[in-house]
C-alpha cells in the first residue's frame, strides 16, 4: 500500500482519536529513517493540498474535523467578512482577515462561539481573483496617491508608473496588482477618464469586473469577413419556415433577438416552433471569436448599457432575428398536448423571415384588449390568443411537477441622458413575459432529454438540490415570519418550498420570504453532466434559446450540429469534447456570477447616487434583514439602506440569532423581518454604493414626504 493510502486509512478509521507524527510512525511502523521522511513528505504534502491538518497538540486530523475548509472570501466596505463554502458562511472579524482580499480563494479555519454562531479566521490565501482594481488618483501638495473605490483592501497601494500618464486630481484609473504583500504593489494600465464625467463610474465597474466594451483587433478582423445578409449556399440542408408566421418577442430597448416564436392548433393541442439564431454557424471552434466569445462568457446589461458578448455586427446584426430578412436559425418544433406534454418533436436547421418584431408592452396590450394595438396587429390576434393558452397549459404542468417562481421584485432605473437616476420602478413582468418564459423553458428542456438520450457530448444547466443546513436555517427564519416549513429537512422537494410561498403570496413580508428562500438555495450553474434542475422541478434542463448572448448555448448548437445534425460517431472525439465541456462549464459559470456581480455592484451605485437626493425624506418600508449591528430595510421600489443599531436610541437592543429579531432591554419592543416601519433618509454614497436610513419612531421634526 502507498504511503499516503496508509496513511488516510488509518486516519478514516472510525477509532482514530488523533495522533502526532511519533505516533502514526510507530503505528505504522515508518520509524526506519528512510520510511519516517518519505512519510513526513506525505504529511507535508496533505496538509499543503489541506486535507489533513493539526490540532494544537499536533495530533493529525482531517481538515474538516478541525473546522477547516476552503472556500470564497466576500469582504465588506466595513472591513469584516465572510468566508463563503459549500455547506454554509461564516464571520471572519477585521483582524482575523490577514490582508485577503474580497473574492480570494481561501483556507480558513472556523469555530462555533457560545451563543451559537460561526466565527473564523483567514489561514492562507489560495488565489487572489482579483486583479485589477479601478480608482482615483488624488493630488496634495505636488504628491499622487491611489485611492481604490471600494473600502475592501485593508492596505496602502503603491503605483509604480504615475508618470506614465497626464493625470489630474480625480482621474480614474484602473490599475494591475503586481504583488500582494502588506502593501499593494500595482501599475496603471489604462486612464479610464475624468471621475465626474457622464458613464464613467458604470464603465470603472465594469472594467474592474474584467469586462471590457472594446473587442480585440483580430477578432474585429474576422466580423468584416461576415456577409451582412445571407448567401445563397447558406439555404442548403436548412428546412425553409419563411412563409410561417413568426414574430419575436422582446423589450422596446432590445438590439440582439436570439430567439422567435410560430404556433399552429391541431387536435391534440398546439404545434408550437422555437426558432433560435444559429449563432455556431458564423462562430466557429477555434476562431478568434470563439476564444473572445469563452473568455467573455455572457453579455452583461447595466442600466444604460449592454457589453455584448458578441460584436454589435452579429449580435444585432447577421445573428439577430430582425423582422422581414432571412435568418439562419435552429428549430425545435414540439407538438404539445392539452396537458402540457410534448408527445412529439423535432430539432433541425432552418431558415426563417420574422414577420414582426413584437414588444412585451404591444402583446401585452392586445392581451388586455387595447383596441387601438389590437387594429395595428390584426393578422396577430389569433397568434397571441393561442400563445396565452399554450402558455397557461405549460405552466400548469410545472406548477403540477413543482416548479418554484419566485417572482421577487427587480428594480427598473430610469436614467436621463447624463446617465443620472430620474426614477427606480419595478420591472413589470405580465403575460407576455410569462409566455416567452414558459415557451423557452419548455425549448430548453425538450433539447436537454434529447441530447441525453442521443448520449451526446453538452453543457447542461443544473441546480442542486439544497444543502440541509442551509434548508434548516430557512425554516427558522421562516418561523419568525409566521410560516411552517413542513416535510423533511434532508430530501427536500421543490414542491415542498413552493407551497410555502403560495400561503405567503399577498402579504408585506412574501419579498422577504422569497429571498431568503432563494438565499438557500444553491447556485446554478453549468455542467457536462444532467443531474436536473430542482428550481424549475425538471430531470433535463440546458440553455439552448440565448447563444447570442450566452456561451453555454453556443455550445450546446455546437455539439448538436457535430453529432446530431452531421451524424459524427467518433468515441475519441467525443471524450475530448466531455473533457473541454467540463472546464467550459466552470469557466461559463464564473463569467456568470461576474457578470451578475457587476451588475448588481451598477444597481447599488444607481440607487445610491438616487437616493443622495432625497435626504430627509421619510419612506415606508419592510425590515429585510436583521444583524448584531442593525437592520435593514427595503423600500417599495427595492432601494435598501441600513438602519444603524446605534442610530435606534429609544432603548438598548440585544441581537437573537435563534429568531433573527432585535429585543429592547427595558421596552421588550421587538424588530422582526418582514415588519413594517417609517424610515427617513440620512445619508447616500454612490462611491461606496451605500444608504443610511434611520427609524421614524416618532415625530421629532417635519421631514419632506417623498416618492419612491
Amino acid at each position: 500500500m502507498k504511503m499516503r493510502e496508509e496513511l488516510l486509512a488509518l486516519i478514516e478509521k472510525s477509532d482514530y482519536k488523533g495522533m502526532n507524527v511519533e505516533q502514526l510512525s510507530h503505528t505504522l511502523h515508518k520509524e526506519e529513517h528512510a520510511l519516517f521522511v518519505e512519510m513526513m513528505k506525505e504529511l507535508n504534502a496533505l496538509e499543503a493540498e489541506h486535507i489533513l491538518a493539526r490540532d494544537k497538540r499536533e495530533r493529525y486530523f482531517f481538515s474538516k474535523q478541525l473546522g477547516y475548509v476552503v472556500g470564497k472570501l466576500r469582504v465588506n466596505p466595513k472591513g469584516f467578512g465572510f468566508v463563503e463554502y459549500d455547506e454554509g458562511s461564516f464571520y471572519v472579524a477585521p483582524d482575523k482577515l490577514r490582508f485577503a482580499l474580497d473574492q480570494d480563494e481561501v483556507y480558513a479555519r472556523s469555530w462555533t462561539n457560545n451563543d451559537g454562531s460561526r466565527e473564523g479566521e483567514i489561514v492562507e490565501v489560495i488565489k487572489h481573483n482579483i486583479n485589477n482594481v479601478v480608482g482615483v488618483v488624488k493630488m496634495r501638495e505636488g504628491r499622487k496617491y491611489f485611492l481604490p473605490d471600494a473600502d475592501i483592501y485593508n492596505r496602502p497601494f503603491k503605483i509604480t508608473n504615475y508618470d506614465d500618464f497626464h493625470l489630474v486630481h480625480d482621474s480614474k484609473v484602473l490599475v494591475h496588482i503586481d504583488s500582494y504583500g502588506s502593501t499593494l504593489k500595482c501599475h496603471i494600465e489604462k486612464e479610464i477618464g475624468y471621475k465626474y464625467d457622464p458613464g464613467i463610474d458604470i464603465l470603472s465597474i465594469l472594467l474592474e469586473k474584467d469586462i471590457t466594451p472594446e473587442f480585440p483587433r483580430e477578432v474585429m478582423e474576422e466580423v468584416m469577413q461576415i456577409p451582412e445578409a445571407l448567401q445563397s449556399k447558406e439555404y442548403a440542408n436548412r428546412k425553409d419556415l419563411r412563409k410561417l408566421l413568426t414574430i419575436t418577442i422582446d423589450g422596446e430597448d432590445a438590439r440582439d433577438l436570439d430567439d422567435a416564436i410560430s404556433i399552429e392548433k391541431t387536435e391534440q393541442g398546439y404545434r408550437l416552433y422555437v426558432h433560435i439564431a444559429d449563432v455556431s454557424h458564423y462562430v466557429t471552434a477555434g476562431s478568434a471569436l470563439d476564444k473572445e466569445a469563452y473568455a467573455r462568457g455572457t453579455s452583461v446589461y447595466v442600466v444604460d448599457r449592454v457589453v455584448p458578448m458578441l460584436p454589435h455586427a452579429l449580435s444585432n446584426g447577421i445573428c439577430s432575428l430582425n423582422p422581414k430578412v432571412d435568418r439562419c436559425t435552429l428549430t425545435c418544433m414540439m407538438e404539445i398536448n392539452r396537458k402540457g406534454t410534448v408527445i412529439d418533436y423535432q430539432i433541425y436547421p432552418s431558415v426563417i423571415n420574422s414577420d414582426e418584431r413584437m414588444t412585451y408592452t404591444a402583446v401585452n396590450a392586445i392581451l388586455e384588449g387595447d383596441e387601438q394595438v389590437q387594429k395595428q396587429y390584426p393578422h396577430l390576434l389569433k397568434m397571441c390568443l393561442d400563445m396565452k393558452v399554450l402558455s397557461g397549459i405549460i405552466r400548469k404542468r410545472r406548477e403540477k411537477l413543482g416548479a418554484i417562481d419566485f417572482d421577487t421584485n427587480e428594480a427598473k432605473i430610469l436614467v436621463n441622458e447624463k446617465g443620472k437616476p430620474v426614477d427606480i420602478v419595478l420591472r413589470e413582468r405580465k403575460e407576455a413575459e410569462r409566455i416567452i418564459e414558459d415557451f423557452m423553458i419548455a425549448a430548453n428542456e425538450t433539447v436537454a432529454a434529447h441530447v441525453r438520450w442521443l448520449e451526446i457530448p453538452s453543457m447542461f444547466r443544473i441546480h442542486e438540490q439544497p444543502e440541509p443546513k442551509r434548508i434548516r436555517e430557512f425554516a427558522r427564519i421562516a418561523k419568525t415570519l409566521g410560516y411552517t416549513f413542513t416535510g423533511g429537512i434532508q430530501n427536500v422537494y421543490p414542491a415542498q418550498l413552493q407551497a410555502m410561498l403560495k400561503e405567503a403570496k399577498g402579504e408585506n413580508n412574501y419579498s422577504v420570504l422569497s429571498t431568503f428562500m432563494l438565499r438557500s438555495m444553491q447556485k446554478a450553474r453549468y455542467d457536462r453532466r444532467c443531474i436536473g434542475h430542482f428550481g424549475l422541478a425538471l430531470k433535463n434542463y440546458l440553455h439552448f434559446t440565448s447563444p447570442i448572448r450566452r456561451y453555454p448555448d453556443l455550445v450546446v448548437h455546437r455539439m448538436l450540429r457535430k453529432y446530431f445534425f452531421e451524424g459524427l460517431q467518433d468515441s475519441e472525439k467525443m471524450a475530448r469534447d466531455e473533457q473541454w465541456i467540463e472546464d467550459a462549464a466552470y469557466q461559463a459559470s464564473e463569467r456568470e456570477r461576474n457578470a451578475i456581480d457587476a451588475e448588481r455592484a451598477v444597481e447599488d451605485m444607481k440607487k445610491a447616487e438616487y437616493m443622495e437626493g432625497r435626504i430627509d425624506r421619510q419612506y415606508d418600508g419592510v425590515i429585510s434583514g436583521i444583524t448584531r449591528f442593525g437592520l435593514f430595510v427595503e423600500l417599495a421600489n427595492t432601494v435598501e439602506g441600513l438602519v444603524h443599531i446605534s442610530t435606534i436610541d429609544d432603548d438598548y437592543y440585544h441581537y437573537d440569532d435563534e429568531t433573527k429579531c432585535l429585543i429592547g432591554e427595558h421596552s421588550a419592543n421587538v424588530y422582526r423581518m418582514g415588519q413594517r416601519v417609517r424610515v427617513v433618509c440620512v445619508a447616500a454614497n454612490r462611491f461606496k454604493r451605500e444608504i443610511d436610513f434611520e427609524l421614524v419612531v416618532k415625530k421629532k421634526k417635519k421631514h419632506r414626504r417623498g416618492k419612491v
